[in-house]
Formats: structure tokens, sequence, C-alpha cells
């Protein structure tokens, strides 16, 4: 796949070619970037319009990245003819569409629609109190002549107000209209601007009526619904775009005479041989073929130990070069690489999963067409009964108003945001609104360890057996390195003042020496430290050995403790008659000592994340909604695929940005603390519903009456929308309590 998008020559159909791979035996895939996708209703109509073209067998849109996936069969079409119709499908459809670039993911977490919707709310919000103050005289019975002023003032407020913040709407609804399509703003269009044409004429002709105000407080309390939903789908767009920032952005490739030169990763293709010097993370997939060093894979398998790199070793992007310098021949780079493998399993894990949400799209289906057809009845129905098309065409207006879909709007955004606050007041961030509704309903719950159920932060094991210069010399080597456990190290020993070495050396792979007041100083490795030094460490311990001069050599112990309130955790969550499981990329001795000191009968270790997504799937298909807590790149296609996600603050960039929710605290209670506001805020979404379509079944009937002008129907829906808000005010959810569990020693 290419890594760049040209801009292609009207007419070339042919160059489309260069932008597909394959997708398996006999299949091949085009990766397209589609911008303008806004909604669940654009993706099902991208969707529909890719599939629709012969020869296509799959055709999946992922929202966060707004890449397109389309596959098909080999040999049905020409190379080129399937490429070449997609995006012409796609454009007919209404959406600009190009080969997708990873430049183009990262641009779609600066997305604009949000700012946007903010400023016309403000408008809007503005707007409307002025002309109310103008309304409250005309409702206290102002003269006629100062009444057509008052309305003429608010004419001069509404109109261009109405112009522009109700613009999200009008252009919505054109384009729908366009391609012969209807959607959820047409009708919001037609009644806003029909009551305000009707206003104007009202205006205009000294009538005793004008309802420019509940124009504006119709737009208003559409804008912060908008606005709310929008600001939600804002916090997961970034998920996959992080993903791409964790590789470097280029590397020293050497050429076939031996020189070097930096090029941008772009640049650099299977084949080449690059230079990776120590603590530099590498560029790309590939084989080591000079040098030695230690590479920490924790970004990858979770594992905390850093393994061994010598001439043919396989190393992959994102990994961090610890010891020494390594040449490394590329077999994979972009989105070839193993990096690039992750960002697919994870766009193909995480589409849409919100229940509420289809719900809401399915009804938007209907919603325009029964909406219009009841308005036009409305209309002809009162024509026919001897009215005039005055009261009839306002009748008609009432009905659009006040069946404006406003309440059923808020009912979602309006408990996000306020158990968003909650779960903020707890530590807790919500990045993805929808994910609320999936939380709540999860019934089994998988743990990574490292970072997950432990700190993730190696510490010693008892008292450090170290104390005066042999402390100051080991502190000095620690500080020297990159490695975690030397990191650990110096932590510990953070209030000695470390002693003044020379000629330190890094030794890739086994430590580090240097020359002391007493002689040769180490510190790595203990067979290397002191190859008569018998090691016995427990199944989830660290070792390091530190020798001075010739003293005796010294065992360092660490292990990775637990969270704090680990077991609690996993106690409480299993009174909230969830099911628990650890899956995890470390060691099975490592992962069995954590899973019998919490109790935890159903683990798994040393899993690649094609393995955890694979079991993560497996759960699926047995009807689990599984609920996956991790932390590290090796976790990030699991996270996208659980029906919910949890990382802590302290998970790798890719494992905070796909992830739903991340906790602040080093404590594990924020797990089941985000469930039970979950399943509170579900409770709350079922009630919003219900009252809004209470709300409609009581009001269309008084509009279809002619028992309401515009203006009551705006106060009507304004008053069903501040309900919704209100209930979610009210929420309040119920402590989840569970027995306290002893942590076995």
């Amino acid at each position: 796949m290419a890594t760049a998008a040209p801009v292609l020559a009207p007419g070339a159909p042919a160059a489309l070619g260069a932008f597909t791979a394959s997708a398996g035996p006999g299949r091949t895939r085009l990766d397209l970037h589609v911008p303008a996708i806004r909604c669940a209703g654009c993706i099902g109509k991208v969707e529909r319009a890719a599939a629709a073209v012969p020869g296509v067998t799959r055709a999946r849109v992922n929202f966060s990245t707004r890449r397109l996936a389309v596959e098909w069969a080999d040999g049905t079409l020409a190379p080129d003819a399937v490429p070449a119709a997609v995006i012409a499908a796609v454009e007919a459809a209404g959406f600009e569409a190009r080969p997708f670039a990873p430049q183009d993911a990262a641009a779609t977490a600066a997305d604009p629609e949000s700012r946007r919707l903010l400023k016309a709310m403000a408008v809007a919000g503005f707007a409307m109190m002025n002309i109310m103050l103008l309304s409250v005289s005309v409702w206290s019975g102002a003269e006629a002549a100062t009444r057509d002023l008052f309305h003429a003032i608010s004419a001069l407020i509404a109109i261009p107000t109405i112009a522009y913040a109700g613009m999200p709407f009008f252009r919505s609804a054109a384009g729908a209209l366009r391609r012969g399509r209807t959607n959820m703003d047409v009708p919001i269009s037609i009644g806003v601007v029909l009551a305000t044409g009707m206003s104007l004429f009202e205006t205009l002709t000294s009538g005793p009526h004008a309802w420019f105000d509940g124009v504006v407080m119709l737009l208003f309390f559409l804008l912060v619904g908008r606005y709310l939903d929008s600001m939600m789908r804002d916090r997961a767009r970034a998920g996959v775009a992080q993903l791409m920032k964790s590789l470097p952005r280029g590397a020293m490739v050497v050429g076939p005479d031996g020189a070097s030169e930096w090029r941008a990763i772009d640049e650099v293709a299977p084949g080449m041989r690059v230079l990776v010097a120590a603590g530099e993370r590498l560029p790309a997939d590939g084989v080591v073929e000079a040098g030695r060093s230690a590479i920490d894979r924790a970004l990858v398998t979770g594992e905390s130990r850093p393994e061994p790199a010598a001439p043919g070793t396989a190393v992959v992007a994102g990994t961090l070069n610890l010891d020494g310098p390594l040449t490394v021949r590329v077999t994979g780079v972009g989105e070839a690489s193993f990096i690039g493998e992750v960002v697919r399993m994870m766009e193909a894990a995480e589409q849409g999963r919100a229940r509420h949400v289809r719900i809401a799209d399915r009804a938007s289906r209907l919603y325009a067409p029964v909406v219009h057809l009841l308005a036009l009845v409305t209309a002809a129905g009162w024509l026919l009964a001897g009215a005039g098309w005055h009261f009839a065409l306002t009748t008609a207006i009432v009905v659009l108003i006040i069946t404006c879909p406003c309440a059923l709007g808020l009912a979602v955004p309006a408990m996000q945001v306020r158990a968003a606050t909650l779960l903020a007041r707890r530590g807790l961030l919500l990045k993805d609104g929808s994910a609320l509704e999936r939380l709540a309903e999860v019934d089994t719950v998988v743990f990574d360890k490292t970072g997950t159920l432990t700190l993730g932060r190696p510490e010693p094991v008892g008292a450090l057996p170290l104390a005066g210069d042999e402390a100051a010399e080991a502190l000095a080597l620690a500080r020297a390195s990159r490695h975690p456990l030397a990191r650990a190290l110096a932590r510990a020993l953070a209030g000695t003042a470390p002693a003044v070495l020379f000629d330190v050396r890094d030794v890739p792979g086994l430590g580090l020496e240097a020359e002391g007041p007493g002689g040769p100083v180490r510190l790595g490795r203990p067979d290397w430290v002191d190859p008569a030094l018998a090691v016995t460490a427990g199944p989830d311990e660290l070792v390091l050995a530190f020798r001075s001069g010739g003293g005796p050599a010294r065992l360092l112990r660490f292990a990775d403790p637990l969270r704090p309130g680990a077991a609690e955790a996993v106690a409480r969550l299993e009174a909230m008659g969830l099911a628990v499981q650890i899956l995890s990329g470390d060691r099975a001795e490592a992962v069995d000592a954590v899973a019998d000191r919490l109790g935890v009968a159903v683990r798994a270790a040393a899993q690649s994340p094609a393995d955890k997504l694979a079991a993560i799937g497996a759960l699926a298909a047995e009807g689990r909604r599984v609920l996956m807590v991790g932390d590290g790149l090796n976790d990030a296609p699991a996270l996208a695929a659980g029906h919910a996600s949890m990382a802590p603050s302290g998970a790798s960039d890719v494992g905070q940005t796909a992830a739903d929710l991340l906790f602040l605290s080093d404590g594990l209670d924020a797990v089941p603390e985000a469930i039970a506001i979950a399943r509170a805020a579900g409770r709350g979404v079922a009630q919003n519903f219900a009252l809004a379509i209470g709300y409609n079944l009581l009001a269309v009937p008084i509009a279809i009456a002619g028992l309401a002008t515009p203006l009551i129907a705006a106060l009507a829906m304004s008053s069903s929308s501040l309900i919704v808000v209100g209930n979610a005010l009210r929420l309040r959810p119920a402590r989840a309590a569970g027995p306290v569990r002893a942590v076995r020693a």
C-alpha cells in the first residue's frame, strides 16, 4: 500500500492500480479516504454505494479515520476497473474519495465541525435572548405601532441568525435533496424556512403574530444536541491516528557505498538497511544484520523483560533499542509493518457498536417521510374543512416544529455528558460517549497483566543488599542505562549521592561496566557479573546483579507490584455478576503468579496481538459482551474489538487512544465504578427515550388540531428538551458492592 496520496488527474483511472494491495488469497483491497463522513447515515450511504459496484464483495467504513476499505475477488474485473468504479460510485453518492494515506488518519483528529457548531450555538443563544426581550413587550399587549417596530427589529436580528446558525441543517438537507433523498434535517429545514417566511409576511403586513423567537429557540436547542453529540464523537476520533505517531519520522539509511543519510519514513522501502542507535525506536520491521543489543518490546508484548537482539533476530517497528547500535535490513514499512497490521486489526474491530445509536439511525429513515406526510395531510385536511390557506399553512408549520426530534436527539448525548462528568470526578476520562451503552451491557471483563493488573513499574523485592559505596556506585551505573530494571534501581536509590566512575561502557545485551576506586564495577545480567552466581528467582521476579571490584556479587530482585485495590476490584466485579479473565503477552509463570494471587481461574499467557484479538472474537462468538482492560500496543486490537474498553492513564499512546475510557488513578477500583455509572446512565437513556416519545404522543394531536401556534410549538419542543436534560442531571449511580478479598501472599 502506498503511503502518500497523489493528486489524480481526471480521466486517468489507471493510476489507481498502484494503490491496491492483496487482502488474502484471491482477494484485492483498496483503501480510500472519505473526509466528508459525519454520521452513521453517511457511513451507510458510502458503504451501500461501494458495495453496489459489480465485483465488490466487502465495503466497510471506519468512522475514526474515515477510511473506506473495499475488497473484491481477483479476476472478476480488470485490476484498475474496480477502484475507478468505486471512486465514481462514492462521488455519485455525494462524497469525495481519494486513496488513503496515513496522514489522513491524523487529519481526522483536528475536525473543525465541533467548533463550527459551538459558534452557531453561541450566535443562536445570544440572538434568542434578545428577541425574547422584544417578544415580552408584544405579549404584554403593546400597541400596534410598537408591536410592528419590535417585530421589525426581531426580523433584523433573526434572519441573519437563522441564515448562519441554521447552516449545518440547511447544508445537510440540501445535500440529501440533491441526491433525491431525505434525512432528519429536511423537515427541520422546511419548518425553519416556512416559519421564518410566515413571520416575515406577518411583519410586512402588520399581522398580530410573528414567530422569530420560536424559530431561533428551535435552532438553539437543536444545535445544543448536535454539539454535544459531536463533542463526544471527537473524543473517539483520534484513536488510530495516534498509532502512526509512535513511529519515527525517518531513519538513517545505509547506501550501497556504506555512506548513511537520513530519509523520511515515506522514502524507506523493503530491502534497505537502516542504522538504529541506542535509545531510538525502530522505524520499520526488519532483521538485524549487524550489532548486538537488547530490545524493549513492552509496546508489543507487554513483557517488562527486554529481549536480546543479535544478527538474524527479527525486530518490529515501534520497539525500543536499549543498549547498542544495530544495522537492520527492512522487511516492512508503514502499513506493511507490524504497526500497520495492528492499525488494520483495530479498524476492523472498532466498527459501530452502539445499540441506541443504531436505533436512532433506523428511526431517522422513517422520521422524515412520516413528518412530511403528517404536515401535508394536516394542511390538506384543514383546507378541505374550509379553513383559509394562512391557518392551514401555519398549522402545518406547527406540526413540523412540534415534531422536531430535539428531545430525542438530546436523550443520549445529555445523559452521556452527565455520566462523563460523574466519571471525571472519580478520575475516569470518557472518550467515546457510545461506550457507556456498551459498558452497561458487559458480562465479562478481560484484563491484561503487565501495566494493567500491575503498575508496570518494577520495584525492589524487600530491602536492596546495597549500602555505602556500593549503593553510590550502583546508582551511578543505573543512571547511565535506559534498561527498565536500571531505571527501577535508580528510583529506589534516589536518596543516595552517586559515585564518580570512569570509563563507563555499555556492553550490548549484558549490562554496564566502569572503573571505580576499588576496581571494575559491573551492573547487569547475573551470569555476566559473576558466572558463579546462583540465581533463584520467583515466577514473577526479575533480577539484576551488581559487583564492585573484588567484592561479592549482589543479586538485586525486582517485581512488578499489583495495582492498589486489584483484589477488591476483582471481587466487586464478580459480585456484580461479571466473569473475570486474564489475557497477557507475558510469560506463563508470571501470569499464573498474578492470577493465583487474585483468584482468577481463567488465564492465558504469551498472547500476541492477533491471539488476543482472536480470543476476544471467540468470546463474542459465544455471546459474551467483553470489557477489555489493557495498556500496550499489543492490547490495541483487543481494546478495539471488545464490546467496551478501558486503559490506565500510564498506558502507551496507542493503548490510550484505542480505549473508550481512561482511569487516571493507580487503583483498579475505577473498573467496577465505571460499570456502575454506565448501568445507571443506561437506565437514564431509556427514561429519556420514554419521555421524548411520550411528548410526541401528547403534542402531535394538539398541533394537528390547530390548538397551538409556532411559538407554543417551539416552547413545547424546548420544554421537552429541558425535561430530558433535567432527567440527565438526576443521574446518581448506585455504588457497586462486593466482599473484600485478601490478596494471597
